[in-house]
């Protein structure tokens, strides 16, 4: 590794522990299921939960239950290691964390590689090593306890190893399975990435290494399917996934499908139609609209090359799936998310583009551009850092503020797993379908209070708005925007899931 290489690394190093310094907390649903569950996991508890998230894993509410049936498991082990390795030490979240910081620090270095196996020049492939360690909007989520920085590492990973394997390599082809493997181990549209393998079974040369890719990821795919499957994950799951027709109902025991309601077709279609709108700024946004006519020219310069066909692909495809099928997911940030798997090996792209472009003008505008795309870059990522601390430090605050309000014993509140964290106690969603449901949940884990937020599922806010309570609720105590309904004898359960 060259010193600027390494000099990049520290500099990225050091904004990443500046990100750590405000990302304080888990700060989202996601992060803080990951962190509760981790918290077991280092514990002996197994993937289990002692809170009900969502309906998927209520098992008739008796705690705890099996955990990982709508997530999968990949940032929780990682969280899992760093917990039992430094949590008597510095806390369970920060030591949940360093694990996930200690991952990111390979994004440079793999970037760089990436670029540098392509011939790119020393400056351009530091520029996106640069880039992507610093990471632009994903800045915050290289250091969340979440999939962001394992999928980049992972994702970057796999390009670099299916050269070598549509090179003829074997090796190579199962490295790239044990990736494709991984991936989606840290997120389930990892699973696309096999889709690459596939291609390369049409490759003569190539055939060996994708039956060995292929046979790699589908056992480690297979195995985790099997898991679920005798945990009990079933078809609701992907019902849940991909055919709601509202975002909320996700929550709910009894959810609406497509097909079960007056629903217009023109609503179906619309809403697709404003998901690829709205996942397109997205990318853009990902890959701070400077970076995208060089990544275009990349494409077009290396099109040639079984890497970049494959990530080009991929973009394509995770990008149709998404907003096509996952539609109410991803524009509240599964698209997102799959971004970074991708990100650091388009960058390197990008890099390639820049060198194509600049080669011919003189050095120092080249070295201008580049280095004037990082400075963006950093100032976007200082941005994302900003406003993640406004938004989720922001919002922990408030719970917890309102915390001594809440009765002692187990809760129900919207976000289970933030409300988990942050009490230490055991907290159930309450049920999209509303209060009628409410009650029976209340009832199997002994709640002794309801807990809305100004974010709340439609189905409370008579309760929320209008004081219009069932008998069993009594007069709410209120912090803030916040309202704390205590349980007054049994709650009605008159339609138990």
């Amino acid at each position: 590794m060259s010193w600027r290489l390494g000099a990049v690394c520290v500099a990225v190093f050091v904004a990443r522990i500046a990100s750590a310094v405000v990302v304080s907390q888990p700060g989202y649903t996601d992060a803080y299921y990951f962190t509760d569950v981790a918290e077991r996991l280092a514990r002996g508890g197994g993937l289990s939960a002692d809170f009900v998230w969502s309906p998927i894993e209520a098992n008739a509410f008796v705690l705890p239950v099996t955990s990982h049936l709508f997530w999968v498991p990949l940032p929780t082990v990682l969280a899992s290691i760093g917990i039992a390795l430094l949590g008597a030490v510095v806390g369970d979240f920060r030591a949940a964390q360093a694990a996930v910081v200690l991952v990111a620090l390979a994004i440079p270095a793999i970037t760089y590689v990436a670029a540098r196996s392509y011939g790119v020049a020393e400056p351009f492939a530091l520029a996106a090593a640069a880039i992507a360690g610093f990471g632009g909007a994903f800045a915050p989520g290289f250091v969340a306890v979440d999939a962001f920085a394992p999928a980049a590492v992972l994702g970057t990973g796999f390009f670099v190893a299916i050269r070598s394997a549509a090179a003829g390599s074997v090796r190579g082809g199962v490295l790239a399975g044990v990736l494709t493997g991984l991936l989606y181990l840290s997120r389930s549209e990892g699973a696309l990435f096999g889709l690459a393998l596939l291609a390369l079974l049409g490759v003569p040369r190539a055939r060996r290494a994708a039956i060995a890719a292929c046979a790699v990821a589908l056992a480690i795919g297979l195995t985790w399917l099997l898991r679920d499957l005798t945990a009990g994950a079933g078809s609701d799951v992907v019902a849940r996934s991909a055919l709601l027709v509202r975002y909320e109902d996700f929550f709910a025991f009894h959810p609406a499908y497509l097909g079960a309601t007056d629903t217009a077709l023109s609503d179906v279609i619309g809403v697709r139609l404003a998901a690829l709108g709205t996942n397109a700024v997205t990318f853009a946004f990902a890959y701070v609209v400077v970076l995208i006519p060089m990544l275009v020219i990349g494409l077009l310069a290396a099109r040639d090359r079984a890497a970049v066909r494959a990530w080009l692909g991929l973009t394509i495809v995770i990008y149709l799936v998404q907003s096509l099928i996952f539609t109410l997911h991803s524009t509240r940030g599964s698209y997102f998310h799959s971004l970074a798997a991708l990100f650091p090996f388009g960058v390197a792209i990008a890099s390639m583009g820049a060198e194509r472009v600049l080669r011919s003008r003189p050095p120092a505008n080249g070295l201008a551009w580049l280095w004037g795309a990082v400075v963006i870059v950093v100032a976007v990522s200082g941005a994302a850092v900003s406003q993640w601390d406004t938004t989720f430090n922001g919002g922990a605050q408030a719970r917890l503020a309102a915390l001594d309000a809440v009765p002692p014993g187990p809760f129900l509140a919207i976000d289970a797993a933030a409300w988990r964290w942050l009490s230490g106690r055991v907290v159930v969603v309450t049920p999209a379908d509303g209060l009628v449901l409410a009650g029976c949940a209340a009832q199997r884990v002994g709640a002794r209070s309801v807990v809305l937020e100004a974010a709340h599922f439609s189905r409370y806010d008579a309760l929320y708005t209008r004081d219009e309570r069932p008998s069993w609720l009594d007069a709410p105590l209120v912090r803030g925007t916040t309202k704390i309904y205590p349980i007054s004898g049994t709650p009605a359960c008159e339609s138990a899931p």
